[in-house]
């Protein structure tokens, strides 16, 4: 063969046989891209902060912070006394606490929700629709002037019969005030509680469409979390999977999966003392929402623990490690987000949170380099796994464990490389992975 040529390589099949088949699976195509759009590439908090709707003010944000710091001035003054009370290493000890502190400082709460449902209790109408009100007006001021979270929103009454008129009507009073008040913010979510049918859902989704057509809304601006507090809500009366099938009954609103700890335990008769994001019924619950929701864009959160940080300092310390060991337990199971319900669980879950992205992410830095630089190294990666390791180092950016100067000096990569890692398209991760 001259140079210059090229061999020719033999096949079999006529071009119509790829043609038929490609136009056989054009349905299945279309139904990936729909099904499973894969990850929004969006910050996920890393928690979820519950406020009782007659209890949130314009302060609620700062005086969880300021509660929360004065918990570490009291029970544990400096990084020594603040790694002894979690365990946390002596390396991990001064970079951990003064991170916390920072955060404390800066951001207390990634994400709070004004609660209209068990936190808030049955009220007189009048009295819900001026806290539903009021809350908007406050939300909207918080983020007009700089001081909301990045996440706010409320979490109504349920669709079942008895409370369903009031939660619609305290959904519509607090979106009418956000829009009397500058509109909706981009930081808005939705919680819809107690779950059971999806037909819940898709009422869900209708009323949403009703108020976005009302205000003349982008179709699919309001999206919302489906809290999962029922046993029905993850095996429905003819064995299959009712959280799936709430997914695709939200037509793409859904954005988020909670684990209501105490409701779905109760729900299976699990003894008070036993209730608990690590029993055995919870993991299974959170098993199957995670499997439900992978490639969807939903994503999944953690419960919370309701035994509380309070009293003497020996208390307060058995309780924040119980919180800490709780909140390792569910990053370690790829749950990146919980429920907070006391100030003093802030301290120990961002320590948790930001020693589970400090101890692994010069490794994770060193590898993804090594993919990204094809240089090879004692591990095998694929793009799956560079999604990983970008995806760990994007949440510690996020939440600020990490920072963007620590994490570009190992990898030599920007925030947007990292970014293009963790969420690759379908086709680009399948055909390189060949």
């Amino acid at each position: 063969m001259g140079q210059g040529q090229q061999e020719k390589v033999a096949t079999s099949l006529a071009g119509s046989v790829s043609e038929e088949i490609s136009a056989s699976l054009a349905p299945v195509d279309a139904e990936l891209e729909r099904r499973y759009p894969g990850d929004p590439g969006t910050r996920q908090p890393v928690h979820t902060v519950y406020v009782p709707g007659d209890v949130f003010a314009a302060d609620t944000i700062r005086s969880w912070g300021d509660a929360a710091l004065a918990a570490l001035d009291e029970h544990a003054p400096d990084a020594a006394s603040f790694a002894a009370a979690l365990g946390l290493g002596e390396d991990l000890a001064e970079p951990v606490y003064s991170r916390v502190r920072a955060k404390l400082e800066r951001e207390p709460i990634e994400d709070l929700r004004i609660d209209f449902e068990d936190g808030y209790g049955p009220r007189p109408d009048e009295e819900e629709d001026r806290a539903a009100a009021r809350a908007a007006r406050i939300v909207a001021e918080a983020y007009a002037n700089g001081t909301a979270a990045p996440y706010m929103g409320i979490r109504m009454k349920c669709m079942e019969a008895p409370v369903r008129d009031r939660g619609i009507r305290t959904l519509d009073v607090f979106l009418t005030g956000l829009m009397e008040n500058g509109g909706l913010p981009a930081g808005l979510v939705l919680t819809l509680p107690k779950v059971t049918y999806p037909e819940q859902v898709t009422a869900m989704v209708r009323l949403l469409e009703a108020f976005e057509k009302a205000h003349g809304l982008e179709p699919g601006r309001l999206g919302f979390e489906i809290q999962i507090e029922t046993s029905q809500s993850i095996l429905a009366a003819d064995g299959t999977a009712t959280v799936a099938r709430m997914i695709q009954a939200s037509e793409g609103r859904a954005t988020g999966l909670h684990y209501g700890t105490f409701d779905y335990s109760a729900c299976l008769g699990v003894s008070a003392a036993y209730q608990a994001s690590d029993h055995p019924a919870a993991d299974h619950a959170k098993a199957v929402m995670q499997v439900a929701a992978a490639g969807t864009g939903v994503r999944v959160s953690d419960g919370s623990t309701n035994v509380l940080p309070v009293g003497p300092t020996e208390q307060v310390h058995d309780a924040w490690r119980l919180h800490y060991g709780l909140t390792r337990r569910a990053l370690a199971r790829a749950y990146y987000q919980g429920w907070d319900m006391h100030p003093g669980h802030i301290p120990p879950r961002y320590a948790a949170v930001f020693a589970f992205s400090r101890e692994g992410f010069e490794q994770a830095a060193a590898r993804l380099a090594r993919y990204a630089n094809r240089a090879g190294g004692d591990v095998m990666d694929e793009p799956a796994t560079a999604k990983a390791l970008s995806g760990y180092l994007l949440r510690g950016l996020d939440c600020g464990a990490l920072d963007t100067a620590e994490v570009a000096r190992l990898p030599g990569l920007t925030r947007a490389d990292l970014e293009g890692f963790a969420a690759p398209r379908r086709g680009d991760l399948t055909a390189s992975a060949q």
